[in-house]
Formats: C-alpha cells, sequence, structure tokens
C-alpha cells in the first residue's frame, strides 16, 4: 500500500519548525500587547463575498489562488487568503463599530492555491495587528513601530529595510491613476500580458511588476508623489515626522503601491535580502475603505500582516529540550507508584518524562534526548522506606530523597526558579 505523504504545499511542523513558529508567534503577542492590541481570531473559512467585494473577481488571489467551494447547503465558501477581511467583518458583523478604537492582533493559517517555494506554502501562517478607527497619521506610525520592535525582539531589524510609501487619498489617487494611464497607453503593447490586463483593472499594480521590460517603462512613469494633495501631504508629512523621532529608519519607496482601491495613504514592507527573490517578511499600509465594501459604515484602518515561515527562516530555533524531570521506575511492580509520583510532580508544575519499556540504561540515555535536569530511581528497597533516589543530570550526583515532602526538596525547587 502506498504511503500517504502531505499535500503538496502544506508540510508538517515537528518540534524545531513549530518551536521557531511559535517563537515569532509569541514575541508577535508580547509586543503588540504593549501596545494595546487584544488577541482575537476569526473562522479558517468565510462567505466568499468577504473576499470578493474587496479584492474583486479580477484579483490574481480571487481568480486564482482562493480555496472556493460550495458546501453541502450550496452556500459559496472560501478558506481565507488574507486576515484583514475577516477581522474588519468580525468588528462590523459584531457591533462594534459604535465602540472604537479596536485594537487586535491575530495568528493562524492561511490559504492560496500557488506555485510552493521556500518560505510560502499553500497553507501558510501569518501574524498581524488591525488599529481601526483612528485616522491619523500617528495611527500609521504606531503600528510601523510596534512591527520593527516585533521584528527587533526576534533579532532581524538589522537585516530589514523599512520601505515607505504615500498612496494619496482618493482624490490623489484618482488623479494618478488617469495620469499613469495616459503614460501606460502608449507602451501598451510593450507590457507583459499580466500587465496589459492590469492596465484596465488595477493599473497601479505594473509599478511593483518584476518583468524586466516593465520595470524599464516604468522608470519614466509619472510619480505618485506629484499628485498628491494637501490633505495627503500633511498626513505623509506627519508620519515621516513621527517615525524620525522615534528613531525608525525608512527609505522612500515610489514604486511600493496596494493595487485595490480600499487602500489609501500610508504603504510599507519591512524587506530582508537574506530570503532571495521573497524579501518582504513583514506589510501593511492604511485601508481606509475596506468597511464600506463589506456592508459597514466608514471606518479608518491601518494594520500589518507578516509571514510566520518567512520569518521563522531568519530566526535560531529555540530549545525544544525542556523536560525536568525523567522518572525511571526501576523494578516493573512499581509502575503504577510511579505513575502517581509523576503526576504529583506534574500537578507541582514540573514537566516530567516517564518511560514505560526499556532496560535502566536505555531509560537513562532519554535523559539526554529529552534535556531533563534531574533523574528520579524508583527502587523497591528505597520506596520500602519512603524514599527515592534524585540524579542531577548535570553533576552526576546523586542523593536519597524522601517521598513525603518530594517536590519541597531544594533540587526540585531550584527548577522552578
Amino acid at each position: 500500500m502506498q504511503i500517504l505523504q502531505p499535500v503538496r504545499g502544506t508540510s508538517d511542523l515537528l518540534p524545531t519548525d513549530k518551536a521557531r513558529q511559535n517563537k515569532v508567534i509569541e514575541t508577535a503577542k508580547r509586543i503588540a500587547h504593549g501596545y494595546g492590541f487584544q488577541d482575537m481570531a476569526t473562522p479558517i473559512f468565510e462567505f466568499t463575498d468577504v473576499f470578493r467585494r474587496p479584492l474583486g473577481d479580477a484579483s490574481d488571489v480571487v481568480s486564482k489562488e482562493t480555496y472556493s467551494f460550495e458546501d453541502r447547503g450550496g452556500t459559496e465558501i472560501t478558506l481565507r487568503p488574507e486576515n484583514t477581511a475577516s477581522v474588519m467583518r468580525a468588528v462590523i458583523s459584531n457591533g462594534l463599530t459604535q465602540t472604537l478604537p479596536q485594537k487586535y492582533i491575530y495568528a493562524g493559517p492561511m490559504f492560496r492555491y500557488e506555485r510552493p517555494q521556500k518560505g510560502r506554502m499553500r497553507q501558510f501562517h501569518q501574524i498581524g495587528v488591525e488599529l481601526i478607527g483612528p485616522s491619523s497619521a500617528l495611527a500609521d506610525a504606531e503600528v510601523i513601530a510596534c512591527g520593527a520592535d516585533f521584528l527587533s525582539s526576534l533579532g532581524v531589524l538589522d537585516d530589514c529595510t523599512l520601505h515607505l510609501n504615500s498612496l494619496g487619498d482618493t482624490q490623489s489617487r484618482d488623479a494618478y491613476r488617469t495620469a499613469l494611464v495616459s503614460f501606460l497607453e502608449n507602451y501598451q503593447d510593450d507590457l507583459s500580458a499580466d500587465s496589459q490586463r492590469r492596465l484596465t483593472q488595477n493599473p497601479l499594480r505594473i509599478l511593483d511588476s518584476k518583468d524586466a521590460k516593465d520595470k524599464e517603462i516604468v522608470a519614466d512613469a509619472p510619480q505618485l508623489s506629484d499628485y498628491l494633495n494637501d490633505a495627503s501631504k500633511a498626513h505623509y508629512d506627519l508620519l515621516i515626522n513621527a517615525l524620525d523621532k522615534a528613531n525608525i529608519d525608512f527609505v522612500a519607496d515610489p514604486l511600493l503601491v496596494r493595487g485595490l482601491d480600499y487602500y489609501c495613504h500610508t504603504a510599507f514592507e519591512f524587506i530582508t535580502d537574506k530570503l532571495g527573490a521573497q524579501g518582504t517578511v513583514l506589510g501593511g499600509g492604511r485601508y481606509d475603505g475596506l468597511a464600506e465594501m463589506l456592508g459597514g459604515p466608514h471606518l479608518p484602518a491601518v494594520g500589518f500582516a507578516a509571514g510566520v515561515e518567512r520569518l521563522s527562516l531568519l530566526v535560531d530555533a529555540p530549545d525544544t529540550k525542556t523536560t525536568d524531570i525523567l522518572l525511571v521506575v526501576m523494578d516493573t511492580e512499581l509502575q503504577a507508584d510511579g505513575f502517581a509520583i509523576a503526576n504529583q510532580l506534574r500537578r507541582a508544575g514540573h514537566s516530567v518524562d516517564m518511560p514505560f519499556s526499556g532496560n535502566i540504561a536505555k531509560k537513562l540515555k532519554r535523559a539526554d534526548k529529552i534535556g531533563a535536569k534531574l533523574a528520579l530511581l524508583l527502587g523497591s528497597q528505597e520506596f520500602a522506606t519512603g524514599e527515592v533516589q534524585l540524579k542531577s543530570m548535570a553533576t552526576g550526583e546523586s542523593v536519597t530523597v524522601a517521598l513525603d515532602g518530594l517536590t519541597s526538596h531544594p533540587l526540585i525547587a531550584a527548577l522552578s526558579q
């Protein structure tokens, strides 16, 4: 019979990889909590319109990458390809639009059907924050600062560069889109097939095309910054002033864009050269128009998302050997007693591993494998007098310890310090 393998684009997270991901997620939550963000989670699947309305049928995500299907009741469902739309849907459907601001951090799996590559899977994991309510550029600065502190705490910020751009408000974007399309139409036949399609659907996306010929063309395209109105300039000026005063370095990137209409003003990405072509490890921006597309009121909002798999490639694996005590039962008739002692220690807050089979030597070898700090040896002679042997794996020294008061013995109590 053929051995079954994981589906292409998915992977099993064994202890070392899971420890890396846990480190990324736990660090993100710790930093975000310091900024007042609260944990939240949305369902893994949503009505397809939650993603179709803001992303559009013509977007690559909806047309090529979503896992969409009809359930047994005939309802069209989509596994979430991203989480911002889900978070905004949750704010609207839970009646939270009158109690602003709302500040959330989330972590969980997302799903996109695309060619798997290093750091990018079909089931992948994201962490992200969303700040919903404030329209001030200081909210943008806070989200960016939170992202910078998160990357710094992971030890990867020095390998990243913050790229920043202003997309302007709707008036500015409309004026710029008109000028950009007028320019690009002169080169329509020279654009890549994707860019020719985007010319009528979301022309700003052409600015970040990876095609060499497209890059050559857009190098001479009009600059978005030339079309910012006074309100948009004021928003951007306050943002960069706040970042400067907080000593957060950035580079202005006029080609950093978002192709969808609900994005506005700030767009940013932290980019590294340590992961090859897939260099963005955290990105976000302002999306004031999203709530209305989902049937809610106008809600200013800004946030970021980061790929857990990509960041995991940049961090050292934490030590997965975290067992406190290896409990070795030396005589078969004491197995149930050993089980009871192990549970007593666990209830006292210690991690305990108790091998169920093998000879004494084999059981003791497991101490190194699991990183046990102490070995507790339960033998008939000591047990008859209410005692056990306690061995320090660091020094090799053994002491006889009374079972009565075992959890308060200095060697065991020191494990909690």
